[in-house]
């Protein structure tokens, strides 16, 4: 397949189908209670479509991290179209995708279809919304090859049997209006058997739709770059990052999705990921979700220190930590200071920062006799080696973490634990460079654990949380041949022991975010609207992927979280300050026209940010707060 058979159109991707091309690939929406994940294509010259449907809140036995009641709609299941009785086989015309899925087609007898695919917002469903247009050359009697209801196939779980149907609004014989239109919709749903089936109106379920891609992708964090391609990439990014949100038993709760990571919560995905992003959206959805995953790891935050589980599941009522300690009281001290300091809401602090205590202190009591933190391994979880005592990612978290706290401590006045915090930050900075700072192929940079020689993507975590005296030789490993290729950063530099070619976007997204924060960003700008390109516009389109080969580049959705944090905390490199002032740095990189960030609520009040070549602006609903030239130079701002 042609890289280039996507092109942008309205800031999305568009495929108009040419003769000959044969192309698959998928697409995942979600809604506060179903997941689709809709492949489509052209096959053997035709259209193809089929649903891969989740259910998050209908758990099946046993009731584990995959245990979510799903269904497959194969292209054979699907109701199709008869002509005179008998079947027909449509040709695609076009695909786009601008939060709902729109396919074009037609056949050779003179008909015209066009679909809407989109999940319910807040029901268990999924629909194909259908309009038909005939020519004047038509003839002949259309009808659906199936009833207006059929079970397609049941399953039992946690809360009994559990019924996938599919419904439609088509009467039996399809007539055109006086336009020669006619239009139905197609609904895909399930249910527990002793409940009443489930009825939609595809009208108020599309309204809803747009509704909800409109308050994630325009309500806030409206970035504009000039390059059209990096404008809609982090335009798409807030959506599915924000949409991966689901009602359970335990309240909202944003989950990974992608087949498999439903009703759970994650200490790096949702806690260092997400959170912090969704704290700078303002989406209420978003930060309830935000606030019961914080909130699901303070009952194993005991006096006994022991390790935090990795996932809470099931709804909130299991839990997974098979992988042991992967740093995750780092991971959560990191997180929830940050999603703390932007969302400004002295509440919020006061309610988590006992838990960032915690953390704070069962990171020191991991800290090894040479000062860095230890943990079993990292989120990797043991995919590539460490020592299995120390790794720089669990470290650097800690660091990170310990730094944002004594922020949050100095804005509750709590002076003597800011105090602790910053002075064993500064300790954790020396050791970090102690024990880790290495020459690795010919490069000033860092190892991952000791007796690891190879590079590891991970060295950008240093300067994600501003630890710079290494940041050349960081930026030059990064970049090297050693590491970056066509899809990003591969997790570990080829060696005798590794072959492999595994790549994860979420720390080539760190490392892009690393260089412009850390004044790198003219050698980055290249690298990250090609990146934007393959992932918008590529094979596997249109959202960043979390590995390959394993998982076959799923749209993860704390992938996209951390694109988009690539914006505000690397391209404006915006930092909190206290609950009520940030920082940022106006700096225009090499190859990008100019940069604009709207509607930002960050630290308790709300700002929009414009720099351009003259120099940079910045305002609080429409009043001038700040403007002056760009430079190296951090602004503060304060909330007023």
């Amino acid at each position: 397949m042609n890289d280039c058979i996507w092109k942008l159109e309205n800031g999305a991707p568009l495929w108009e189908v040419r003769k000959g091309q044969e192309h698959k690939d998928d697409v995942e929406m979600s809604g506060l209670y179903c997941d689709g994940i809709t492949s489509y294509g052209v096959r053997d010259g035709k259209l193809f479509l089929s649903h891969d449907l989740y259910f998050p809140t209908l758990r099946t036995i046993p009731n584990n991290t995959h245990g979510t009641y799903c269904f497959k709609v194969g292209q054979d299941d699907r109701p199709h179209l008869l002509l005179n009785g008998e079947p027909i086989s449509e040709d695609a015309h076009s695909f786009s995708f601008d939060g709902i899925l729109h396919v074009q087609s037609s056949c050779a007898k003179g008909l015209f279809i066009k679909r809407c695919i989109f999940p319910a917002s807040n029901a268990r469903g999924y629909f194909e919304r259908v309009s038909i247009k005939r020519a004047e050359c038509f003839e002949g009697s259309l009808s659906l090859s199936s009833p207006y209801y059929r079970v397609l196939s049941y399953g039992r779980g946690t809360k009994g049997v559990y019924l996938a149907e599919i419904s439609h609004t088509a009467p039996e014989v399809l007539c055109f209006n006086d336009e020669g239109v006619l239009e139905f919709d197609i609904l895909y749903s399930t249910r527990i058997a002793n409940q009443p089936p489930v009825i939609l109106d595809g009208n108020k379920e599309l309204a809803a739709r747009k509704e909800r891609i409109r308050n994630l992708c325009d309500d806030s964090l409206v970035f504009s770059s000039g390059e059209p391609v990096l404008d809609a990439f982090m335009r798409l990014s807030k959506l599915r990052a924000g949409e991966s949100i689901f009602e359970t038993l335990s309240g909202k709760y944003h989950s990974p999705g992608g087949r498999t990571y439903y009703a759970a919560t994650w200490c790096n995905d949702q806690i260092e990921y997400a959170g912090p992003h969704f704290a700078m959206t303002g989406d209420p959805t978003a930060i309830e979700a935000s606030l019961n995953a914080y909130r699901s790891y303070i009952p194993f935050m005991s006096d006994c220190y022991h390790r935090l589980p990795s996932s809470i599941i099931a709804e909130g009522l299991d839990i997974w930590e098979g992988a042991g300690d992967r740093g995750d009281a780092a991971m959560y001290l990191y997180g929830a200071s940050l999603f703390c300091l932007y969302s400004g809401d002295e509440q919020i602090a006061r309610e988590l920062f006992p838990a960032i205590c915690w953390c704070a202190e069962y990171c020191e009591r991991k800290k090894t006799p040479e000062g860095v933190i230890s943990s079993d391994t990292d989120e990797l979880e043991g995919r590539f080696p460490t020592d299995g005592i120390a790794n720089l990612s669990t470290s650097c978290l800690c660091y990170g973490g310990l730094v944002e706290a004594a922020k949050l401590a100095r804005s509750l006045n709590e002076k003597a634990r800011a105090d602790i915090f910053e002075k064993r930050a500064e300790a954790l900075r020396l050791a970090i460079e102690e024990y880790f700072g290495a020459e690795l192929s010919g490069f000033q940079t860092y190892r991952y654990s000791k007796g690891f020689d190879t590079l590891r993507a991970w060295i950008c975590l240093p300067l994600c949380v501003g630890i710079e005296e290494r940041k050349v030789g960081t930026l030059d490993a990064m970049l090297s041949s050693h590491l970056w290729t066509d899809e990003g950063m591969l997790t570990c530099q080829h060696s005798q022991e590794n072959q492999s070619n595994t790549i994860w976007d979420r720390s080539t997204l760190y490392g892009m975010k690393c260089a412009f924060l850390s004044g790198q960003g003219d050698r980055m700008v290249e690298p990250l609207l090609r990146y934007c390109k393959k992932r918008l516009l590529g094979e596997r389109i249109p959202y960043a992927v979390e590995a390959y080969p394993e998982g076959g580049k799923r749209h993860l959705s704390g992938e996209s979280a951390l694109a988009f944090r690539i914006v505000t905390e690397g391209l404006f490199a915006l930092r909190p300050e206290s609950l009520h002032s940030f920082s940022f740095i106006p700096r225009l990189p090499k190859g990008l026209p100019f940069l604009h960030l709207r509607s930002i609520p960050i630290c308790g009040g709300c700002f929009d940010i414009l720099i351009d070549p003259q120099g940079f602006t910045v305002l609080q609903n429409g009043k001038l707060l700040s403007e002056g030239k760009n430079e190296d130079k951090r602004i503060l701002i304060q909330s007023v």
